[in-house]
């Protein structure tokens, strides 16, 4: 089979594709035709210091869509032909190739109305953005939240899924994307180069601030983010922990919600392992349903993949970009 390899840490730039066994399933495990794989900032940053894990050649890629060709012993709720997408386990070979395995109790159902690339675009930003919302927050209390990045993966997909829970959604994002995030959900939109991001929300919610904060940016934005919280708020944070000590206790009893979502696959909990399916067939419900975006703006050959990385590493990129195998 085709497949696009790394051939040692730090040289995902210099990716080509080349021939490689086909893989076989084992017990528990799906041998998946490889329609489409979702790009995402974990592929380059992963393949930058490489994973202990890893023997070389290494095949990148999460998020992956196709069609079920085998079952490995023990697997009954899958048969071929099944159409599937899931968010795989960084520690063993993924998507970018023709084919690949994965365990059967961690993929969702694609519904006909979904095409493959739509479906590959959700995992890692769409669970994240989800698991954020319905598993760590108590979202029934929350009124106003503040979603970073609303241009980006997690949270474009945060924007919409707030939205459509009923709350106050505010987002961040550079002057030329404000429309685009409006377009998601978004009730506010601040320009994070421009504008005083605390002035803004302070003025937006009354100089209360803010119920929860996502943010999928950096440790630092995340520690500036305390300061936007109003009393008995919640701060969820997936690119770093924020520096606890700005906050003094028993003032203004603040929640942290730490979020490694792919940490699930090494949990050695089948439970939390069996959520990521969960959490997909929620998602490509309300995408079959209309409800729900994609945020898919550009597909991608597996050859063209790694300059779309270095695009995507520059942090420019606006919605999802998926590579289209077949």
């Amino acid at each position: 089979m085709k497949a696009l390899l790394l051939h040692d840490k730090n040289q995902w730039k210099n990716m080509k594709v080349e021939e490689v066994e086909i893989p076989k399933p084992k017990k528990g495990e799906l041998l998946i035709e490889v329609h489409a794989v979702g790009l995402n900032p974990v592929d380059y940053k992963t393949a930058t210091n490489g994973n202990p894990n890893w023997t070389y050649p290494h095949i990148l890629g999460l998020d992956t869509a196709g069609v079920v060709v085998e079952t490995g012993v023990g697997v009954t709720q899958w048969k071929k032909g099944d159409r599937v997408v899931y968010h795989g386990d960084l520690t063993k070979k993924g998507g970018y190739a023709e084919y690949t395995v994965v365990t059967a109790h961690t993929v969702s159902r694609i519904p006909d109305s979904v095409s493959f690339e739509d479906a590959a675009a959700i995992p890692t930003a769409g669970y994240t953005a989800y698991q954020s919302l319905f598993r760590k927050l108590p979202f029934d209390q929350v009124e106003t939240i503040l979603i970073h990045g609303g241009a980006g993966g997690v949270g474009g997909f945060g924007v919409q899924m707030a939205k459509l829970a009923g709350k106050l959604v505010i987002s961040t994002a550079s002057s030329h994307n404000h429309d685009y995030v409006k377009s998601l959900g978004a009730d506010y939109v601040i320009d994070y180069r421009e504008e005083d991001i605390k002035a803004k929300v302070m003025e937006i919610t009354s100089g209360r601030g803010v119920d929860a904060v996502v943010d999928a940016v950096s440790r630092q934005s995340a520690t500036d983010s305390l300061d936007l919280l109003a009393f008995m708020g919640h701060i969820v944070y997936i690119a770093g922990a924020p520096d606890f000590t700005k906050i003094t206790p028993f003032t203004k009893v603040v929640s942290y919600h730490e979020i490694a979502l792919g940490a699930a696959h090494q949990s050695n909990d089948e439970r939390s392992e069996k959520d990521l399916a969960v959490m997909g067939d929620e998602m490509l419900k309300l995408m079959a349903e209309g409800k729900l975006a994609s945020m898919l703006k550009e597909t991608v050959s597996l050859e063209e993949v790694p300059e779309a990385l270095v695009r995507l590493s520059e942090r420019h990129v606006k919605g999802k970009i998926v590579a289209k195998v077949r």
